[in-house]
């Protein structure tokens, strides 16, 4: 039954993710293909309409931190990396996602105090910055609707907290 729930995407997947830049809309719908990428097979990439396999994430913005964005994603799909993909594609990647080009100053200003702040927040936080927040399902035997979530680890608490106390300070001296 839980195999079921997969293959019809009814289970409910939710993820926070720190992503570089702001979407143009605070919520919507990335309905775009995925599929290996041909230069590099441990990669997926988006494909043309027709071809790759379907992939849907509904994203909101939840609070914007001067040069990035926390966000958090439902998926509608379940495919391999499919949120690290999408947002790449919104031109926003994951902070510090090196695989879909995240652990390079994409946004933001050339001071050298600034590069050091954005080394350190990727000290803060040496992975992707996404978490998987919550699951939600039927139980099997039951129908009853469970919901398991989950807080944000240190690191990733750490390294909002950082990206905070910056926005704060930035918004004053301007």
């Amino acid at each position: 039954y839980l195999a079921r729930q997969f293959y019809d995407h009814s289970i409910e997947r939710t993820y926070v993710a720190l992503i570089w830049g702001e979407l143009k809309s605070d919520e919507g719908t990335v309905n775009a293909s995925l599929g290996r990428s041909p230069k590099d097979r441990r990669l997926i990439t988006v494909y043309p309409e027709n071809e790759g396999r379907n992939a849907i994430t509904h994203y909101r913005v939840l609070e914007k931190l001067h040069y990035v964005s926390l966000i958090t994603c439902k998926l509608e799909t379940g495919r391999t990396h499919q949120i690290r993909v999408h947002m790449q594609h919104l031109g926003h990647p994951i902070f510090n996602d090196a695989s879909y080009g995240g652990d390079k100053i994409l946004k933001g200003t050339v001071f050298t105090k600034y590069k050091q702040f954005i080394d350190n927040c990727f000290k803060i936080m040496p992975r992707q910055a996404l978490h998987a927040k919550s699951l939600g399902f039927k139980h099997p035997r039951t129908q009853e609707w469970m919901q398991f979530d989950s807080e944000l680890p240190e690191d990733f608490t750490a390294l909002l907290d950082k990206w905070r106390h910056y926005a704060h300070y930035s918004n004053q001296t301007e």
